[in-house]
């Protein structure tokens, strides 16, 4: 039976592989047989050791340190990757900043500096990494890294919304005009996900707590782990007919309008009479 979730021949470019998501999806492309490169622009010790576990796979890894904040490079930094991979089969612009803070508090260098990094990079390493796809007739899968803050609005990250809900809107525009060239584009969509970087901001460790209680699955935060297989599936020929699309890994919160299940009578089991 032929394993529609293999990867086997295709090489991956994953940003911000050196960590987190990143991390979790570029050594599950090497789980199901892909080739990787990872970006990274400070961790080169954890990029490291991320390329060192693929290799233990059996798999290829090259690891670039580049910052993609810097977007007027990032066509010469694809060509960069291009020439030294061979190809690229699969994108993922995993790589991703936020800052928490009000409004009134978010400087004109902040907001810059996040949407280089979180839009303009997402858009300028697609544009450049299609055409050499195009060129190269391959049928390619761009996977880009957006947030439930793309969907819905949140306090303190008025930047963050606008730029991740700008990534779902370029995934919608580039699936549209790559569609004829067979390249795929589609977005995930985490909430929260535990990973050593989710815990920066600086904010009432109450909000934890509080949040847990309103994811409906089991009142717990994602692990990296259960965002990985929907990359897989993104970049398989499983998901080979799924262009422009958004797939939400929250547990849950985005389903619910208004919480209202603290305040109904405890769940009784019917199938147990009480």
């Amino acid at each position: 039976m032929t394993n529609r979730f293999s990867l086997d021949g295709k090489i991956a470019l994953v940003t911000g592989g050196s960590r987190g998501i990143g991390r979790g999806i570029a050594v599950g492309f090497a789980e199901h047989g892909a080739d990787v490169a990872i970006v990274y622009r400070s961790a080169q010790k954890e990029a490291e050791a991320v390329a060192e576990r693929i290799r233990r796979l059996g798999r290829r890894c090259w690891v670039f340190c580049h910052d993609l904040g810097e977007v007027e490079a990032l066509s010469d930094f694809v060509d960069d990757v291009w020439r030294t991979t061979g190809r690229v089969d699969v994108l993922v612009n995993n790589a991703g900043m936020a800052y928490l803070e009000r409004f009134n508090e978010i400087t004109a260098a902040h907001w810059r500096r996040l949407m280089a990094v979180n839009l303009d990079a997402v858009f300028f390493m697609a544009q450049r990494t299609a055409e050499h796809m195009i060129r190269d007739n391959i049928k390619g899968r761009i996977i880009n890294l957006s947030s439930k803050n793309g969907l819905v609005a949140e306090a303190g990250l008025a930047h963050y919304n606008a730029s991740k809900g700008g990534v779902e809107l370029v995934t919608k525009s580039l699936a549209v005009e790559l569609g004829e060239h067979g390249i795929t584009v589609n977005c995930i969509a985490p909430g929260i996900i535990e990973t050593e970087i989710a815990g920066e901001f600086d904010i009432d460790p109450a909000f934890f707590s509080y949040y847990k209680e309103h994811i409906p699955l089991e009142h717990r935060f994602g692990a990296v782990e259960e965002c990985v297989g929907a990359a897989v599936f993104l970049a398989s020929s499983a998901g080979s007919y799924i262009t422009g699309q958004s797939l939400v890994i929250d547990g849950g919160v985005l389903c619910e309008q208004v919480p209202r299940m603290q305040f109904m009578s405890p769940y009784t089991n019917t199938l147990n009479g009480g």
